[in-house]
């Protein structure tokens, strides 16, 4: 034997590249095997119910209207131009080319494109926990169970595709790719305008490296531009519209007038999401600020900052939590030793998404309530409708406003004015009228009306949820 071979069993031995290569991909075969999993298991949760509701696009959720008909005009005849800024444009024009063979908006469409993008946020937080600290897996099923991130991640709006955005961008700046994670800024604004909030970990990712970080905050604002571009065209129109979109929010919604200070409400609303993984998160949280390494200040900041953002809200909507859930599903991951326990709790926010994507197989009582209408009253009756119905193509319909705070009282909510105007039937839904009954005292007109309806008018239809129908009551007057 030459005196320059050593045994196979030798630690001087080298390893054989080919040997090498196998154990690369027998590891990357196992994560994908696994991420595969959790996408495929979160595919079918996100696919039972993507038709709830239809062909109406405002009973799952109400901002579809505003979203998936605009997209669906972008290509037919429309131009580029959205002539309407409450929310960016990318979203829109993300959706414009699957709407392109439909002759008709077509929800159902604009919603298999939402899980889509929400599965792609789910892979985004598997890189992002992976990036910052070694493991992907309680990331990605976090968001993956999240019953917020299940429930939104079939509706065709922007809360989903902002997660998605935020969770690379992220994922982008713990790996110091400060370029592309600019970029990834810019697009996520281009969905959501509060995607702005991760300039804050960007300048983070970049301090020191101040060409560096220049260039990606340039990027960051081509990138909201390329993807928005008429806000430029339309600069005031964009910047009313978006501060009314804001100042809504922070004035309060119908339903929110006796909930909790926005501290507890935000908290409570991602315990609703995640259940006792929140403290995982939340503790994970506590050791990044304290320790402060640069990946502990990218994820913990972003928390920070966009939850103080939160604070000055009154409409307290569960939506609004979900950008934080990568960042938080990446730092309850740094604990390795806890992750069996980890994934165990999940079986709570997986066991509620279930029980609420159970209540999607049923009929909504509006699709009833909407068939019913169809063959008693005639086309081209004046009726009068609160906000949540179904639309009536065929009726002559008067659209009472949403009550709201700060809103101006709806003339329109009188018995007897709608008498006068030759209204003839008025379609309530529990959607609102139990909002307003529940805050009377922040409402008493409203609430009169709807006492008025009861007292003075005829009731021809009713309909409660149950025995196979989800979603509100719904009664019809005849006046």
């Amino acid at each position: 034997m030459s005196e320059h071979e050593t045994s196979p069993g030798s630690p001087a031995a080298p390893r054989p590249r080919s040997s090498r290569f196998r154990r690369a991909a027998d590891r990357w075969s196992g994560t994908a095997a696994v991420l595969g999993a959790i996408l495929a298991g979160a595919a079918a949760l996100r696919f039972v119910g993507i038709e709830y509701g239809l062909p109406f696009g405002n009973l799952l959720n109400p901002d579809e209207q505003s979203i998936v008909p605009r997209a669906w005009k972008l290509v037919h005849g429309g131009g580029g131009d959205p002539h309407w800024f409450d929310y960016p444009t990318l979203l829109m024009y993300v959706n414009a080319p699957f709407q392109a063979w439909q002759d008709e908006p077509s929800f159902l469409t604009a919603r298999i494109v939402a899980v889509v993008l929400s599965l792609g946020s789910i892979a985004a937080a598997w890189w992002l926990g992976r990036r910052a600290y070694g493991t992907g897996l309680v990331a990605a099923a976090i968001v993956a169970v999240c019953t917020i991130h299940v429930a939104y991640s079939r509706t065709a709006v922007t809360d989903v595709p902002l997660t998605f955005g935020v969770a690379v961008a992220l994922a982008l700046m713990v790996k110091g790719r400060i370029e592309l994670a600019g970029i990834a800024v810019g697009l996520a604004t281009g969905f959501k305008y509060p995607g702005v909030f991760l300039l804050v970990p960007l300048v983070v990712a970049g301090w020191q490296r101040w060409s560096r970080l220049a260039v990606g905050i340039a990027l960051a604002v081509a990138a909201f531009f390329a993807s928005s571009p008429f806000v430029l065209v339309h600069r005031q129109q964009a910047w009313h519209e978006a501060r009314r979109v804001q100042q809504l929010a922070r004035d309060g919604w119908l339903g929110f007038e006796h909930d909790h200070a926005a501290p507890i409400a935000f908290v409570a609303r991602l315990w609703d999401g995640l259940g006792p993984v929140l403290i995982i998160c939340a503790l994970g949280l506590v050791v990044a600020l304290i320790r402060r390494t640069r990946v502990d200040l990218i994820l913990g900041l972003f928390v920070v900052v966009y939850f103080i953002d939160l604070l000055t809200l009154r409409a307290h909507f569960d939506r609004y939590v979900l950008p934080l859930v990568p960042a938080l599903g990446a730092l309850a991951a740094r604990f390795r030793s806890l992750a069996p326990v980890t994934l165990l709790l999940l079986v709570v926010p997986l066991t509620w998404s279930i029980r609420d994507t159970k209540l999607l197989t049923s009929t909504d009582t509006r699709l009833i309530a909407f068939s019913w209408v169809q063959g008693h009253i005639p086309a081209g009756t004046h009726v009068a409708a609160d906000p949540s119905t179904t639309p009536f193509d065929d009726l002559d319909v008067l659209h009472l406003a949403l009550p709201g705070p700060k809103r101006l009282f709806d003339p329109n909510r009188n018995v007897a004015r709608l008498r006068r105007e030759g209204i003839r039937f008025v379609i309530i839904t529990g959607s609102v009228t139990d909002r307003v009954l529940a805050a009377r005292s922040d409402y008493p007109r409203e609430a009169s009306f709807y006492n008025a309806l009861r007292r003075r008018t005829r009731l021809v239809y009713h309909l409660e949820p149950g025995d196979g129908r989800a979603g509100p009551w719904v009664s019809i007057y005849r006046l």
